[in-house]
């Protein structure tokens, strides 16, 4: 391209924020549940805001036509017909704007070039325009989120059309949303897969334009579609490849969905359907439907199919701490010891490090501060012969303590209750250091902070299982969000998002969407450690002089003093 042409930095589009999702349009609304009884097609609200671009300007120059199309895909109605209005109608019939999404810090970030001058724009018939862009992440054409960092080109063609204004001849597949805007056009939805042992359902978040059904957005993407690549050798799909929706909408009529599939669906064992039922169910109701059971239909006649039990996630039980050499649950001023484990603690040698304890009570995994690690529970303790230098452990809900030495990354083993060490396999290949690990409850994720090359990322990998449920190995990992800090604290707070403890000196709590995007906020001035919880609202923060902090809405709030150690809870 002829890079003598004149260079700007792009204005924002004349944007509005109109009226939209009227009772009688199709959408998700961007605020509240969905409403029961709604037919497919209804709101929740009378009225919603989502944000509107324009169409072309008449007599616009070749800058202003692609900085108009950029600026149309917030626009996702008709399938992005607004952004097409900027095309030639040969590229209006063949542009995918559904092929990904990149999204950018702004749209004042944003630069373009042109071959065309301003003042030669009269008298040229075709322009070639290039524009910079600073990504922050991507959307691919699977709905998967991704942090991609960096500066990114677009190129495209223009030719002036035969009643003298410009269009857009060449141009690549996908759109450009700025990062401010971004939640405001896409809503993430997590679908939901089985464990390799049918016992268990696994999030994984896929990212919709807003205005679509959700009911049938997340519908069409379970049936047919497959996991995201990263978390596919740890979970399964219970709808076979053969069956798929026989109809492209989903009814909910009273609560029910209604939801017709292909003729091969007839012929399916018991245990097949009610697994199927049991996953677009959980599906539905993550999504925000208000649906009390999927109705499966084969030409038009009911199929029955019941459902299946899953672990479902444990209840909040209040936060486990050490205070003055006593364990347990603080319930006010007092501590309520746990049987098993408390009194074992207490005669630990001191100090301890840390404390993860088991959703049922029944194990602790401890490690005191030379880095020892035991194995604490039905009043005895075991330590593992593990090697020096390892990080805090984490156990996960099939009972198992995992360990990794800092600098080791792939030396990560499992300990049984034989207090056997099991290596798993494939753990970070590329890292040269970890120094946070945490196991999800579901036991078929687990996240990480660890150092590739000169960058410290926070990532997450499948856990691939044997029959027995022992971890055998770790999918490939994928990265979720750079940090230039030292993590100081890594938790899960609820299935799909998790909590950064970061900064010694000025220290941030990052939560991090598993798939989706993250935000930032001030922690209190002296953390050293988290704890999580089902919610982002319950995480926990021990400051260095013993101070328990929480959330009181923006702020934080000292809800405890002389603490030593701030425990966690497998999953959390």
């Amino acid at each position: 391209m002829n890079q003598t042409g004149w260079t700007r930095t792009l204005r924002g589009g004349a944007v509005a924020l109109v009226v939209l999702l009227l009772t009688a349009c199709a959408g998700l609304p961007t605020s509240g549940g969905v409403s029961v009884g709604l037919e497919l097609g209804e709101s929740t609200q009378d009225v919603d805001f989502l944000p509107v671009a324009s169409g072309p300007i008449k007599g616009a120059g070749p800058e202003e036509i692609v900085e108009g199309f950029l600026e149309a895909g917030i626009t996702t109605s008709d399938n992005w017909a607004t952004a097409r209005e900027f095309l030639a109608p040969d590229l209006q019939r063949t542009w995918r704007p559904a092929a990904g999404v990149s999204v950018d810090v702004g749209t004042d970030t944003r630069t373009i070039t042109s071959t065309v001058p301003q003042a030669e724009v009269e008298n040229a018939d075709s322009a070639d325009v290039q524009v910079l862009l600073d990504l922050v992440a991507s959307v691919d054409d699977a709905n998967t989120y991704s942090e991609a960092l960096g500066a990114s080109t677009m190129p495209f063609t223009l030719q002036r059309m035969e009643d003298g204004e410009w269009r857009i001849t060449e141009a690549l597949d996908g759109i450009v949303i700025d990062e401010p805007r971004f939640e405001n056009v896409f809503e993430g939805y997590p679908l939901q897969y089985f464990d390799l042992s049918w016992s268990r359902l696994v999030p994984d978040m896929r990212w919709f334009p807003r205005r679509q059904s959700p009911a049938t957005t997340v519908t069409q993407a379970l049936i047919g579609g497959a996991p995201s690549d990263w978390l596919d050798p740890a979970v399964q799909n219970a709808f076979p490849a053969d069956v798929q929706l026989a109809q492209d909408a989903v009814l909910i009529t009273g609560q029910v969905a209604d939801v017709a599939l292909t003729r091969p669906a007839a012929a399916l064992d018991e245990t097949t359907l009610s697994r199927m039922r049991t996953q677009l169910q959980a599906t539905l109701r993550a999504a925000g439907v208000a649906v009390t059971r999927v109705q499966f239909t084969v030409d038009g006649r009911s199929v029955d199919a019941g459902v299946v039990d899953v672990v479902e996630p444990s209840a909040e039980i209040g936060t486990l701490v050490l205070q003055n050499g006593v364990f347990g649950r603080i319930v006010g001023d007092e501590i309520s010891p746990v049987a098993g484990i408390s009194d074992e603690i207490a005669a630990m040698p001191q100090p301890i490090a840390s404390i993860d304890v088991a959703l049922d009570d029944s194990i602790a995994a401890v490690q005191l501060g030379d880095g020892r690690v035991y194995r604490v529970g039905d009043g005895s303790r075991n330590e593992f012969d593990a090697p020096p230098g390892l990080i805090e452990p984490s156990l996960d809900p099939y009972g198992y303590t995992w360990t990794v030495p800092e600098g080791d990354p792939a030396a990560l083993q499992a300990w049984g209750s034989d207090i056997a060490a099991h290596a798993i396999g494939n753990a970070w290949p590329t890292a040269s250091a970890v120094s946070d690990l945490r196991v999800a409850g579901d036991g078929s994720r687990v996240a990480a902070v660890v150092t590739v090359g000169k960058q410290r990322w926070v990532v997450v990998a499948a856990v691939v299982r044997d029959s027995t449920g022992l971890p055998v190995e770790l999918g490939d990992a994928k990265q979720l969000v750079q940090i230039d800090e030292p993590a100081t604290g890594l938790v899960w707070l609820g299935p799909d998002r998790l909590g950064v403890l970061v900064d010694p000196v000025s220290p941030r709590l990052i939560t991090q969407m598993v798939g989706g995007p993250g935000t930032s906020e001030a922690a209190p001035g002296d953390s050293v450690s988290a704890a999580g919880a089902r919610t982002a609202a319950g995480v926990r923060i021990l400051g260095a002089g013993g101070q328990l902090f929480a959330h009181a809405g923006s702020a934080w709030r000292e809800v405890a003093s002389d603490i030593s150690v701030l425990a966690t809870r497998v999953g959390e």
